[in-house]
């Protein structure tokens, strides 16, 4: 298959670093014949994991091909999995899942589907994660030059270590890395440059560690390249931050001191050797930029050198877009990775692409991929077959066809569902790349209507560009299914945002055809159960104040979800959020009529 990418062509440019080039060959090498590599990563697995409790439990007798592999062992999601994961967890380091001793337990997004999964690993894990860290740069420099000429602004953070009653390490899984001595102990790289220190990056109080991080970046306004987040909610948490903060940033800029909300020891250390002195003319800047009401573009008017934005803004952060083009003037937003907790899967080869047309390339060192074929039923929905002959390898997925990824692990994850859904969108040599589609699972449902993320987020994009035009935007939304009263309905809480000071938020009468714009826009179950089973009431909309989401994640990472992998939840049920959100609500909208549905619809 054809290389569409300009790896091959640029790895010779004479700008091009040797590392850089030794990067792109392995990619190319590793890509022109993933299904030799997958054979092989299987056949190590399978071979030092020969001897695990797991293993033996399906007769595999120390056969290492894969028509065996898959003919024996079982297809699994984490509920058949943890009792081993809670033996492992409790302190049982008998070879279970993995011959290797298991060091630590990376936990999922405390988010994802509602619970924190815990996710083995191993001392390696690390060497393979760092490895495809090791990849991103060297692309990214074929399409954006001088990156070694300045720093990357981003907003990085840890949370504070838990264990588990066996006495092994909890945490999520950038929390590991940033805490290990490949990010900490990390060779001078002068394309890898961030104005961040270690120690604020490191302090487990996000609030301290927030101001320090924006206040390196300010002062180091001019050297910033590129601006990043783990996530794109994570961006745009930090420049609402610097909406609350700037005035006390600028008292800081100006007379040369930290402020007292800065008590950790180690940064209030490390911030001495960066503040220290007063800059009177970068706090007035400050101040006349950040007391404008009109924040469009304001990442460049402060950052004015910076070339692109570094976060995810795929799946279900692409309702934040907007709001980033907004604030950065159309800045380009680079998707760079795909990794999960599970284990780090590939690189996006084309960083500078427009956001709906990011694709990764799945590296076939990292794992053995299997993938389960997604079949639509002509509607919209779709359901992963549940046929483990279906499963087909890395090398054999289909353009156009999506996909559930199934992944088997070094540390002892066997044909395990991670829940993502892939859509095959083309090759890189012979390696597929995949467009991340969404997360697996329901978000919302009455009664056979099944409404999924997806959905949910083009419903909520239709209805929002009714008031587009004069000014307002959605910041932040959530569901939940109403079912409390007969019939049960659809909630949609929002936050909105007007175009100035005053807030004027969109009308009754606007709101109201937001809410059967979102109904016209979900699938025809949905519809036929409004119009003509009457078993779905009138979609609601709830708007509420500004800030409520914001509490909302301050409410979750009170609780333990990491800062770095919060997302809002599309869909909540938990009595305390709902509870919070409904204490904030300002206005209530319904649908005022039915939306449009006909027999003929139906497939």
């Amino acid at each position: 298959m054809a290389v569409d990418s300009p790896l091959q062509s640029r790895m010779v440019s004479p700008t091009t670093s040797e590392k850089d080039v030794k990067a792109l060959k392995f990619i190319e090498e590793m890509t022109r014949n993933p299904d030799s590599v997958q054979e092989k990563v299987l056949g190590e697995i399978l071979s030092r994991n020969s001897n695990t409790e797991y293993l033996k439990r399906f007769d595999i007798n120390g056969a290492v091909d894969r028509k065996t592999f898959k003919s024996k062992v079982p297809v699994v999601t984490y509920e058949d999995l943890k009792p081993e994961i809670q033996r492992i967890s409790n302190g049982d380091r008998s070879p279970i899942l993995s011959s290797h001793p298991i060091t630590e337990f990376l936990t999922s997004s405390g988010t994802s589907a509602g619970e924190r999964k815990l996710m083995p690993t191993i001392e390696e894990d690390l060497d393979r994660r760092q490895l495809l860290y090791s990849l991103l740069m060297p692309v990214m420099n074929l399409y954006v030059p001088g990156l070694d000429k300045g720093k990357g602004l981003y907003f990085l953070f840890v949370k504070s270590e838990s264990k588990t009653s066996g006495g092994l390490p909890a945490r999520p899984v950038l929390t590991s890395y940033y805490k290990s001595d490949h990010f900490r102990r990390r060779p001078y790289d002068p394309y890898n440059v961030y104005t961040s220190p270690n120690e604020a990056i490191l302090c487990s109080d996000s609030s301290q560690s927030m101001y320090a991080q924006m206040l390196c970046g300010l002062l180091m306004r001019h050297e910033v390249l590129r601006l990043g987040a783990v996530f794109a909610s994570g961006l745009l948490r930090a420049l609402s931050f610097l909406q609350n903060n700037w005035k006390e940033l600028a008292r800081d800029i100006s007379t040369g001191t930290l402020s007292s909300r800065i008590f950790d020891p180690t940064i209030k250390n490390r911030m001495s050797k960066i503040l220290i002195k007063p800059d009177q003319e970068l706090a007035e800047f400050l101040i006349g930029v950040c007391s404008q009401e009109n924040w469009e573009g304001i990442i460049t008017k402060i950052w004015p050198n910076t070339k692109y934005l570094d976060v995810i803004v795929t799946g279900a952060m692409a309702q934040y877009i907007p709001t980033l083009e907004y604030y950065s003037g159309g800045l380009p937003m680079a998707c760079t990775m795909y990794a999960s907790s599970e284990s780090y899967f590939g690189i996006n080869l084309k960083p500078m692409c427009k956001p709906s047309e990011v694709s990764y390339t799945i590296m076939p060192n990292m794992a053995y991929f299997e993938f389960l074929p997604h079949n639509h039923d002509g509607d919209g929905a779709a359901e992963a077959s549940l046929d483990e002959t279906s499963l087909v390898e890395l090398a054999d997925v289909e353009v156009g066809k999506e996909y559930e990824l199934v992944i088997t692990t070094y540390a002892g994850l066997y044909r395990y569902r991670v829940g993502d859904i892939l859509r095959v969108t083309g090759f890189h040599n012979s390696a597929p790349q995949f467009k991340f589609i969404r997360r697996k699972n329901v978000l919302l449902s009455i009664e056979s209507d099944k409404t999924d993320e997806a959905e949910l987020q083009k419903a909520v994009e239709n209805a929002s560009r009714l008031f587009a035009e004069q000014g307002t935007r959605l910041i932040e939304y959530t569901s939940y299914a109403e079912t409390k009263a007969i019939p049960g309905h659809y909630v949609i809480y929002w936050e909105l945002l007007g175009r100035d000071q005053s807030n004027a938020l969109p009308s009754d009468e606007v709101m109201a055809k937001c809410c059967l714009e979102m109904e016209e826009s979900l699938n025809s179950v949905y519809r036929q159960s409004r119009v003509a089973d009457k078993s779905i009431g009138p979609l609601e909309i709830r708007v509420v104040q500004n800030g409520t989401f914001e509490e909302l994640m301050d409410y979750a990472i009170s609780r333990g979800a990491s800062i770095n992998q919060y997302k809002v939840p599309r869909c909540v049920s938990f009595t305390p959020i709902m509870e919070l959100l409904d204490s904030r609500v300002v206005s209530a909208h319904f649908s005022p009529s039915l939306p449009h549905w006909s027999p003929e619809r139906r497939h």
